[in-house]
Order: C-alpha cells, then sequence, then structure tokens
C-alpha cells in the first residue's frame, strides 16, 4: 500500500539560485529520503532547464524528473520535442515536461510570445505529433510550421503537465493535458473546487477523469525551519505571487478572498524586488517584511502547511483528500524538510 512520501516532490533551487550545482545533491537528498519526484523551475540565468535536468538524469536513478515549470514560446517546439526526448532516453522515462504561463506582462517586456489557451492545446498536439514521427504542417495560434518532422520517433514520449489556476486554464488543462500543477496558496476548498473543474472538462473531452494527474504546490513551512528561512519560505513567496495581479487574482477568486490586500501589495510597486538585480537577501527581507504588513495571517494559515511537523502532516492529508494526486513541497529543498518527509513516510494512504 502506497505511503504520503510515495507521492511527495520538491523543488530543488527553488526561487533564485547564483548556482546550480548544489542541486544535483538536493536532488540526491530527496531520492535518499524516499521522495516520488524532484521538480526543477526554469531561470534561464542559472537554470536552463536542458543543462540542469540532463545533468539530474545522471546523479539520480529512481526519482521523477518534473521541468516545473518552462514556457511557452521560449523554445521551438522541433528543440523542445528533441529535448524532451533526449530526456527521456537519458532518465530511463522519468521524465515529465512542465509549462507554466508565467507573468505574461513581463514576456512582454523580454519579446517572447504568450500563447492563448488554443495556442497551448495546439502546441502539445505539436510535440506529440512529432514524438510519434509525423510531419507537422501547421499554422495558428501555436506558430506557423509549414513542414517539421524529428528525424527519430520517440518511443516513449513523456507526459505534459501544465500549470493552471483560472477555470478556463484548468479546463483546457484537463483537456489536453496529462497532468495538472495547481497554484500555491490554495485552500483546500480551492483545491477541491480547482480539481472539479479539471476532471470535468477531461470527462466532457472523452477522457478519462483520473488519468491526469494533479499535483498540488504547498508552500511547507514547519516550526523546525530557522525564522529567517521561514520567512523567506512563507511571507516573502507569498508576497512574490500576489504582487503580481496576473497571479494573484485567480489565486484569490478561487479561494473566495478579498482581493483588497492583493490590490495594496500591487500598489506597493514590489515587482521590481523580483524581477530587478538588487541584492538578493535584501529583497526577500522586504518582501517577508510587506507581508507581515498587509497579508492577512489566515492566508498563510490555510492556503498553505505551517506549524508542527505533524499538523503539517495533516495539512498534506487535507489536501489529498481533496483531489490532488500528489503534493508538490515548496519554498524548500529537500534536505530542509526532512523531517516532513520522515514523517510522511509513516502515513499510508
Amino acid at each position: 500500500m502506497a505511503v504520503l512520501a510515495d507521492v511527495l516532490n520538491s523543488y530543488i533551487l527553488p526561487g533564485h539560485a547564483a548556482d546550480a550545482r548544489p542541486g544535483l545533491k538536493q536532488a540526491q537528498d530527496g531520492e535518499r529520503l524516499g521522495l516520488g519526484g524532484i521538480f526543477l523551475s526554469e531561470r534561464w540565468e542559472t537554470k536552463e532547464l536542458g543543462a540542469v535536468m540532463g545533468a539530474l538524469t545522471q546523479v539520480t536513478r529512481r526519482v521523477k524528473l518534473v521541468a516545473g515549470l518552462t514556457h511557452f514560446g521560449t523554445r521551438h517546439p522541433l528543440v523542445l520535442a528533441g529535448m524532451a526526448a533526449t530526456m527521456q532516453a537519458l532518465s530511463n522515462g522519468r521524465f515529465v515536461l512542465g509549462f507554466g504561463r508565467g507573468v505574461p506582462s513581463q514576456f512582454a517586456k523580454l519579446g517572447i510570445p504568450v500563447l492563448n489557451n488554443q495556442g497551448m492545446a495546439d502546441y502539445v498536439g505539436i510535440l506529440r505529433k512529432l514524438w510519434a514521427g509525423e510531419t507537422i504542417n501547421y499554422k495558428g495560434p501555436a506558430g506557423d510550421y509549414p513542414a517539421m518532422q524529428l528525424a527519430h520517433s520517440c518511443d516513449n514520449p513523456p507526459p505534459i503537465i501544465m500549470g493552471a489556476t483560472g477555470p478556463k486554464t484548468l479546463a483546457m488543462a484537463g483537456a489536453h493535458f496529462d497532468g495538472v500543477v495547481l497554484h500555491p496558496f490554495l485552500t483546500i476548498a480551492g483545491v477541491k473546487r480547482s480539481v472539479d473543474i479539471v476532471r470535468n472538462a477531461a470527462k466532457e473531452a472523452g477522457r478519462d477523469p483520473k488519468s491526469i494527474r494533479i499535483y498540488a504546490i504547498v508552500v511547507t513551512a514547519p516550526d523546525t525551519l530557522a525564522p529567517a528561512v521561514r520567512a523567506d519560505v512563507l511571507e516573502a513567496r507569498a508576497v512574490s505571487y500576489f504582487m503580481h495581479k496576473e497571479l494573484g487574482q485567480p489565486i484569490i477568486n478561487m479561494n473566495g478572498w478579498d482581493e483588497a490586500p492583493m490590490n495594496q501589495l500591487v500598489a506597493a510597486d514590489l515587482a521590481k524586488l523580483d524581477y530587478g538585480t538588487a541584492d538578493l537577501k535584501e529583497s526577500r527581507r522586504l518582501m517577508a517584511e510587506a507581508a507581515l504588513k498587509i497579508i492577512p495571517q489566515e492566508w498563510l494559515t490555510s492556503g498553505a502547511a505551517i506549524g508542527s511537523v505533524d499538523h503539517c502532516i495533516s495539512r498534506l492529508r487535507e489536501y489529498i483528500a481533496a483531489g490532488a494526486d500528489e503534493i508538490l513541497l515548496h519554498g524548500t529543498t529537500p534536505d530542509q524538510q526532512e523531517q516532513v518527509i520522515a514523517a510522511a513516510c509513516t502515513q499510508v494512504l
């Protein structure tokens, strides 16, 4: 019978990272502790997906390796399909390709195209056809590809998952993707609503609703963390989402929260702390400070797992009971969650 640890995943190198190399040890720690999967959030300056994931395929043996998440528009689909197929071969079939929309307004400044929901669905279809050895002749919201083909098909294509929060994107993901990654700071009720949207959309599309793997991202900050680490993991991270209305609004809507605190954060113009070149440690301190002043404590207690290790485990089980298939521990690295993971190994599902 499965135990809770079997469906636990963890990020390596969460947030900004000056050096990718510590992530290799973090992934090995996660595998040793019994995690089911390792997630890498892509930041091009130091956490480029292909480079880091390629290394991870060689230093781990069992855990799933999840691109969580990369973005549409940053790679040509032929390049991405080839990279994913290569990753499957290097990892012996452990790779999972994850997409997210990120913050569209920031991508626009970089000249990166932001696809609409139809474009994202079409893009996934293009990847699957490339892996099947088909020639693509496509012109539409996902791009213009007159005659595109991989020289070799992929016999074991990776699952494709999608980070989604709003109802329309959740429904699109349920209809077209193999899995869905829910946003951090959803309440138990918010996760339940999200799960229902995904599975209903899958059913309406003629798919098996239970075949869609749903990951609940849960910021997990047990009392075992040092106060400064907890502030970065919990308060600063909450601000990093709610200061962007494009990210915060769907979470608030799904949870049924008052949007006034988010509007205060947006008005404070804190986004420069996340995307600017200021000192990272000082930026995170200022973000945590803003959280204490503006974000209601209820958002943190009901949208995350905080407190004793036992209470955190209880909260994670509640997310599973709400319909999530897997949990993604967020804000920490596997070594920082050793006590949580050890406790999860005794919890039978």
